[in-house]
């Protein structure tokens, strides 16, 4: 059964959305909420996983992560074991920071992040490529980022 949220659970998560460190008093001045009010809140919408984690965003070029790139990805076969497979060994990719399973002409669309074009290749060859079932990728890559939440 999914969760019901009012108007005050859904103020809670784009707080915590854009502070995830903020705190109960901090959250309480923003809702008018009571910090046990607060408190109560947050910990149903943790334990029912609206919020599922909280975690510190980064600056990928600072962490010396030069290129973005979007790989579309076709899968030679469509059948479960081959989709399974293909998200169960996905996540052992480091550069990989986000995987979708897509409707339309490609059936992966992931989310790469590497320190140069050599690096890039290395991947693309030797790691995408290499596994079972790949049929065709195709790469874009961010020229600049214009919103990123």
């Amino acid at each position: 059964m999914k969760p019901t949220l009012d108007a005050l659970d859904r103020q809670l998560v784009e707080l915590l959305k854009i502070n995830g460190r903020a705190s109960m008093q901090e959250l309480s001045n923003e809702t008018g909420l009571s910090r046990s009010a607060v408190f109560t809140r947050v910990k149903r919408l943790e334990k029912d996983k609206t919020i599922t984690g909280y975690a510190a965003q980064t600056n990928r070029r600072a962490l010396g992560l030069q290129i973005r790139a979007f790989c579309n990805v076709q899968l030679k076969q469509h059948d479960a074991r081959f989709l399974k497979e293909f998200e169960a060994n996905i996540g052992d990719f480091k550069e990989v920071k986000s995987c979708y399973h897509i409707a339309g002409a490609f059936d992966y669309l992931i989310a790469v992040d590497v320190p140069d074009m050599d690096t890039y290749h290395e991947f693309i060859s030797r790691k995408l490529a290499a596994m079972d079932n790949i049929g065709t990728v195709q790469s874009s890559f961010v020229m600049r980022e214009v919103l990123e939440r």
